[in-house]
């Protein structure tokens, strides 16, 4: 009587949702922070030749517009509670230590919070949820640009406090006023929307393929 043929073990797939992130994990999760950033910092740039008079205002939109790519393949490498978060957590010690309001890093990790939050309800898995944790987390960046609609004084101050004159200060607040506020909330939704569908879809059609994912 002969054995029968033993078929090899399938290799387990990566635990994915609150699972506890390892060394390789973070090292994934810092190349990918590391991209983002040279991506925010890149749009910075960008932003006060493409928007005269509105760079600061609509720079998170142009983030999330060009960033969806990084978000969903960090998403889809990882598929773990903590990345997103890590990405954010970032993110905000950046602007805050760079000179920025405490406003900067609270938007920043309560926004990379709720974001890992609602993609860990799809296990990360759920295109929709990962989408709409993507829009939430474009929402972050608006930390540094807040403090014009909402802290004035304190902003003007801290312009003065770095030795800026009154034109220069006038030139920052030239946009400034309710308009320019759901302009700015509404130009994210969409620009996010849109780099976050383009960021699936370039997943499906490509990396995917390739083996990457």
């Amino acid at each position: 009587m002969t054995d029968a043929p033993r078929t090899a073990p399938v290799p387990a797939k990566p635990p994915r949702g609150f699972a506890a992130l390892s060394i390789p994990d973070l090292i994934t999760i810092g190349v990918f922070t590391a991209i983002y950033f040279v991506l925010v910092a890149v749009c910075t740039f960008a932003s006060v030749i493409i928007f005269a008079g509105f760079g600061s205002i609509l720079l998170p939109a142009l983030c999330a517009l060009v960033a969806g790519c990084v978000y969903m393949l960090l998403v889809a490498r990882l598929g773990k509670f903590g990345g997103i978060t890590v990405m954010g957590l970032v993110m905000g010690l950046f602007f805050l230590v760079s000179g920025h309001f405490v406003l900067a890093f609270l938007a920043n990790i309560v926004c990379a919070v709720a974001a890992d939050l609602i993609a860990s309800m799809g296990r990360y898995r759920s295109r929709i949820g990962i989408l709409v944790s993507y829009v939430v987390f474009s929402y972050g960046l608006t930390g540094p640009i807040l403090p014009l609609w909402f802290m004035k004084d304190a902003y003007v101050a801290s312009l003065e406090a770095k030795g800026k004159d009154a034109a220069y200060i006038d030139g920052v607040f030239a946009q400034v006023n309710t308009g320019s506020f759901w302009l700015a909330m509404a130009a994210i939704l969409v620009c996010a929307l849109i780099g976050g569908w383009f960021g699936q879809r370039m997943i499906r059609k490509h990396f995917a393929k390739a083996g990457i994912i």
